[in-house]
C-alpha cells in the first residue's frame, strides 16, 4: 500500500575526501648562499654573503689551508657551501648532499629550487600534473597512485558527479548517495515543494524523489472515517482504507480489525451488536442467525433455521433438500407425517 521511506546513505551527509587536496610547495627548499672565500678568518656561516678576497687579503693568509673537506682541493678564489660549519666544493656539495628529482631521475643542485612531498623531491619545474602538464608549484594537488594530479583533472577522472545539476562533486564537499546516483547536498531536493531534503527521511517514486510530507499529501491513501492519511497498517474494507483505530462496530464501537465482522447496509457491526439488533432467530435452537459459521440457512414462510437446525420434528432427520410437512409449527419428514 505504501512505498518503502528512503534515508541517505548517510544521515548526517557524508563528507568525501578522497585524497588529501595540498596546497604546494608543501616543502620548498631555495639554493643554499653560496660562499666566496674571504680572507682569513672572516666567517663560514652558510648565509654568510658572497664575498671577494682582496688581494692583499689573499696573499696575508697564502699559509692558512682553505680546502674543500672532502676532494681537499683548495676553495681559494672559487664558490663553495658550508655543511656543519664544513666547506664543500660545489661539485662536492651536488654529489654528497643533493637529492634526486622524482621525475627527472637527474640531481636537484644546488642552484635549484627544490620542492618536497611525502619524501619525494622534484626540481620546481618538474612538479607537475601527469595529465595536463600544469605546474604545481603554486596549485593545489592530489597523489593518485603515486602520480600527482591538479584538482581540475582528479575532479574530471576519480569524482562523482551530481545527478541533478551534472557537476562534479569536489572533493572535500558534501554529497548525499542514494542506490548508484550521488547529489549535492543543495542539489538534492524534493520533487515537489523543491526544498533541499538533506538528511531526512524521503520517499522514491521511479525517477522523483519526494520529502515524507509532500508524499503523504500527493499519494498516500486518506482514512475513510477521519480522512487523514494513513502513513502505516491500517486495514480495507470495500476498496476504502480505514486507521485500525477508526474502523470500529457502528454499536459498541469496538475495534473490528483482527475480529469477525458483518454490516447493514454501510456500517459495519460486531457480532454481537448485529445479533441483537438485526438477526432472525432460528426456529430450531432460537440463537440469532449471524451468518458466520458455514454461513447458511433455510427459510420458510416467515420462519428461519440455521441449516444444522433444518430437520424433523419428531425424528430428528435433516430434512435438508428433502421434502417436508409443516404442522402448525412443527416440520415433519415424510415418514412422520405419515404415521
Amino acid at each position: 500500500m505504501f512505498a518503502n521511506m528512503a534515508t541517505p546513505r548517510s544521515l548526517t551527509g557524508r563528507r568525501i575526501v578522497p585524497l588529501q587536496i595540498w596546497m604546494p610547495p608543501l616543502g620548498v627548499r631555495s639554493p643554499p648562499a653560496l660562499l666566496k672565500t674571504p680572507g682569513a678568518g672572516a666567517p663560514r656561516s652558510r648565509r654568510t654573503s658572497v664575498l671577494s678576497a682582496t688581494k692583499s687579503e689573499q696573499q696575508a693568509s697564502m699559509s692558512d689551508a682553505f680546502d674543500c673537506v672532502n676532494c681537499k682541493e683548495s676553495l681559494y678564489g672559487r664558490k663553495y657551501l658550508q655543511v656543519e660549519s664544513k666547506p664543500h666544493c660545489i661539485p662536492c656539495y651536488d654529489r654528497l648532499f643533493a637529492n634526486t628529482c622524482q621525475e627527472c631521475k637527474e640531481v636537484i643542485g644546488h642552484n635549484s629550487r627544490e620542492l618536497f612531498y611525502d619524501d619525494r623531491y622534484y626540481h620546481e619545474q618538474c612538479f607537475r600534473c601527469v595529465r595536463c602538464d600544469r605546474s604545481l608549484a603554486e596549485e593545489p594537488f592530489t597523489c593518485q597512485d603515486e602520480a600527482l594530479l591538479c584538482n581540475d583533472c582528479y575532479c574530471n577522472e576519480f569524482s562523482s558527479k551530481c545527478v541533478a545539476c551534472d557537476r562534479t562533486i569536489m572533493p572535500g564537499s558534501r554529497k548525499l548517495e542514494y542506490g548508484s546516483s550521488a547529489w549535492h547536498e543543495e542539489c538534492f531536493v524534493c520533487c515537489s515543494c523543491e526544498q533541499p531534503i538533506g538528511c531526512q527521511a524521503f520517499i522514491p517514486d521511479k525517477d522523483d524523489y519526494y520529502c515524507v510530507p509532500c508524499y503523504e499529501g500527493k499519494f498516500a491513501p486518506r482514512c475513510s472515517r477521519c480522512k487523514q492519511v494513513l502513513v502505516e497498517g491500517g486495514v480495507t474494507y470495500r476498496d476504502e482504507a480505514w486507521h485500525k483505530e477508526c474502523f470500529v462496530c457502528t454499536g459498541c464501537k469496538t475495534q473490528l480489525a483482527g475480529q469477525p465482522f458483518t454490516s447493514q447496509g454501510e456500517s459495519p457491526y460486531c457480532v454481537k451488536c448485529f445479533s441483537s439488533l438485526y438477526a432472525q432467530t432460528c426456529e430450531g435452537c432460537s440463537k440469532p442467525i449471524t451468518g458466520f459459521g458455514d454461513g447458511k440457512y433455510v427459510s420458510f414462510e416467515d420462519r428461519q433455521w440455521h441449516q444444522q437446525c433444518f430437520k424433523c420434528s419428531q425424528c430428528s432427520v435433516s430434512l435438508v433438500g428433502m421434502g417436508f410437512f409443516p404442522d402448525r409449527k412443527r416440520i415433519l419428514c415424510k415418514d412422520c407425517n405419515g404415521n
